[in-house]
């Protein structure tokens, strides 16, 4: 139960978002419709290497100015891997931007390339499609640009037991009530990873915040009250098959970001290129920010 609210009361999981990333809707809302794509690197690919090549997907947007945006985050704990997480209106407005770039021999002539480069630092890929359950989220108006971290929460439900779960996250709410730090975005898969999965993107600004989180248990167990927390503890037991929580940072590096979002914080958003990327421009592909 304590790690179960420690999942919850965190402010970061992305993923999204609290909000993953809606750069094409309101900067300030989540996307209804939420492309994920994990990319886990070879031992001792990371980093550095792994920016230059992610480096060809993001000059390759911009040479093409694509419309459609992307944010990077790196993970900080579990096994060194980084998400890619592009936001759409609908799945229809996901599928005209993978024929828009179809179209376009160029531009997916560069993304090819880049594949090619990127693939040979990977030890794995895949892609997942989510889908915001709004009322299942709670103050979702968050000031992304100026966030720094995720904290991403995985769940998986038991079959028969979406009910439970969500009477759950009903009660994380009310507890959540007086407690302004409380913010997050609920997804639940629908394609690409075990039926029954529900992720959770909490922002944060830096890692202060997770320090203070472990303050609000006390006010959140009393808005509860000893009934409202027993409940609690039956519907998670109930409820839950596992559970797993990281923490990813957010790599300007490798976002595309918006214009938005650049002007929101330049220095973070369009940090000064290397020595080696302003000899050689790169660029980021289609298949990342659109999930295929």
């Amino acid at each position: 139960m304590k790690r179960i609210m420690g999942l919850m009361l965190g402010t970061l999981l992305f993923a999204g978002s609290v909000v993953a990333v809606a750069q094409e809707q309101s900067e300030m809302s989540p996307p209804k419709i939420l492309s994920v794509t994990r990319e886990w690197t070879k031992p001792g690919r990371n980093g550095m290497s792994h920016e230059k090549t992610e480096s060809a997907f993001v000059q390759a947007m911009a040479r093409a100015k694509w419309p459609t945006h992307y944010l990077a985050v790196d993970s900080v704990t579990g096994k060194p891997r980084s998400l890619f997480l592009t936001g759409y209106e609908s799945f229809e407005a996901w599928e005209k931007d993978v024929q828009a770039m179809a179209k376009n021999a160029a531009f997916s002539a560069a993304l090819d390339r880049a594949n090619v480069a990127d693939g040979d630092l990977l030890a794995a890929t895949d892609q997942a499609a989510l889908r915001l359950r709004p009322e299942l989220s709670m103050r979702t108006d968050v000031d992304i640009p100026h966030m720094r971290y995720f904290e991403i929460s995985r769940f998986h439900v038991r079959a028969g037991h979406d009910h439970d779960f969500e009477e759950l996250v009903k009660l994380y709410q009310k507890g959540c009530e007086k407690i302004p730090e409380c913010h997050w975005a609920m997804y639940q898969v629908v394609y690409g990873l075990e039926d029954g999965t529900y992720i959770i993107f909490n922002p944060m600004k830096s890692a202060a915040e997770i320090d203070h989180n472990f303050t609000t248990m006390k006010p959140f167990a009393e808005a509860l009250g000893e009934s409202g927390m027993k409940k609690m503890e039956e519907l998670t037991a109930a409820a839950t098959e596992s559970s797993e929580t990281n923490l990813f940072a957010f790599n300007p590096r490798m976002s595309y970001a918006s214009e938005e979002w650049i002007k929101a914080d330049p220095e973070f958003w369009k940090p000064k290129a290397s020595m080696a990327e302003s000899k050689k421009p790169m660029a980021k592909p289609a298949e990342k920010p659109a999930g295929q």
